[in-house]
């Protein structure tokens, strides 16, 4: 049922993705003009706050920087491999490789530029749309929640650390995209598309029928 769920919001957040991404290369006018205003206000108040924004470089380019991220994933597959599951190995370690070839195809192919200022705070490279570190982090947090022992195997002191994870997921998925936000390098329709990906890669990783094993391999 859990995975039912979880295909169907796959589902809708495929057809967001793909509705968002042809506004986008349309260029709506009323997204365009959300876009503007929402980037035009953000760094009217990073540049009058550079001791907010320092942080948000930290953490944008350090803690929540796609790398970290998939160096999470990483630790996450040689756990998963070493403790011999390795059906889920596989789907995390492809499933974070795809984010990244799925998010430089979608940025090349729509060409989006980035938000330009005469006094930038913060600078990145590549086309802006989707956001990559707001994809790659609702990829990775996505497939390590997914790792979570479910309530049946949850001891009772398992309990707050499978909550505590659940807000640093959720923390940490929402602040990577307003940092990029706030550093005025992205538009809010790069971010949400870059979250709306994510999802559906995690969705796919998760559901998507396990291998079954060669008839010879089964019956040994």
């Amino acid at each position: 049922m859990r995975n039912d769920h979880l295909r169907w919001v796959g589902i809708g957040c495929a057809l967001l993705a793909a509705v968002l991404t042809a506004l986008v290369v349309l260029e709506w006018p009323p997204l365009l003009a959300l876009d503007v205003q929402v980037a035009s206000d953000l760094h009217a108040h990073a540049v009058t706050h550079p001791g907010v924004t320092r942080l948000m470089v930290v953490l944008t380019d350090w803690v929540w920087d796609p790398w970290t991220m998939r160096a999470l994933a990483a630790v996450a597959c040689v756990w998963l491999w070493q403790r011999g599951d390795r059906e889920r190995a596989w789907r995390v370690g492809l499933a974070t490789l795809a984010a990244g070839v799925v998010n430089q195809g979608l940025k090349a192919l729509v060409g989006r530029e980035r938000p330009v200022w005469p006094d930038p705070v913060h600078t990145s490279n590549y086309a802006s749309y989707p956001s990559g570190h707001a994809m790659t982090a609702a990829v990775v947090c996505g497939l390590l929640l997914w790792l979570l022992p479910r309530k049946a195997d949850r001891a009772g002191s398992a309990t707050a650390w499978v909550a505590a994870a659940w807000v640093a997921a959720v923390i940490s998925v929402a602040g990577v995209g307003f940092t990029r936000l706030y550093l005025g390098v992205h538009w809010l329709s790069d971010v949400v598309g870059g979250w709306l990906l994510g999802v559906v890669l995690v969705a796919l990783a998760v559901c998507l029928p396990a291998r079954r094993p060669r008839f010879g391999a089964a019956r040994r």
